[in-house]
């Protein structure tokens, strides 16, 4: 199965990705923070801890991120509810970084941003089609050809639509009433 070595991967490539967007964000906080420098009149001591928050918050994202990644790779099993919401805000984050990324550096960023992406993408993608279950009978009348007859197919009921009620007949649908004679 392909399934189960993409969500290892994808789980080690945002582990990795978090603690490097982690450690480059304090990184900056410590060189405005040394530098004084300011944005636009900002206190710089304000511009370095929010560089270091928002650098933890987000390592703390893309760890939370590998942790579903890794949970679908132990299960084997397909995200649902929040992890496949938190995997979907992933891949977009990913690709918005990377059109920023090439208007603005380097093309290795943009490739590797997107080979996250795609990574991401093909570990939603393959998980989306499970397989069917087979039956426990075999689903076949015996023969082993694979055909089933009438007596092992399973059988469907139509559904019963009760007729609207009318007033003046109860129980009758109103294209059911008989059209009025002329004598």
């Amino acid at each position: 199965m392909v399934r189960r070595p993409v969500a290892w991967i994808v789980a080690v490539v945002l582990l990795a990705e978090g603690c490097v967007i982690a450690a480059f964000n304090w990184f900056l906080g410590m060189v405005a923070d040394r530098q004084h420098m300011s944005l636009a009149g900002i206190d710089p001591d304000l511009m370095s801890v929010s560089s270091k928050v928002g650098g933890v918050v987000f390592g703390l994202y893309f760890a939370l991120c590998a942790l579903v990644a890794l949970l679908v790779a132990v299960r084997d099993r397909a995200p649902a509810g929040f992890g496949r919401i938190l995997l979907i805000s992933a891949a977009v984050v990913h690709a918005l970084l990377a059109a920023a990324a090439l208007a603005l550096t380097d093309p290795a960023v943009f490739v590797t941003l997107m080979v996250t992406f795609a990574l991401l993408l093909l570990l939603l993608m393959t998980y989306d089609a499970e397989p069917v279950p087979q039956r426990v009978d075999g689903g076949d009348s015996g023969k082993g050809d694979g055909t089933a007859t009438a007596e092992t197919a399973p059988q469907t009921l139509a559904p019963v639509i009760p007729a609207p009620r009318t007033k003046d007949a109860p129980g009758r649908a109103p294209f059911t009433r008989p059209a009025p004679t002329t004598p």
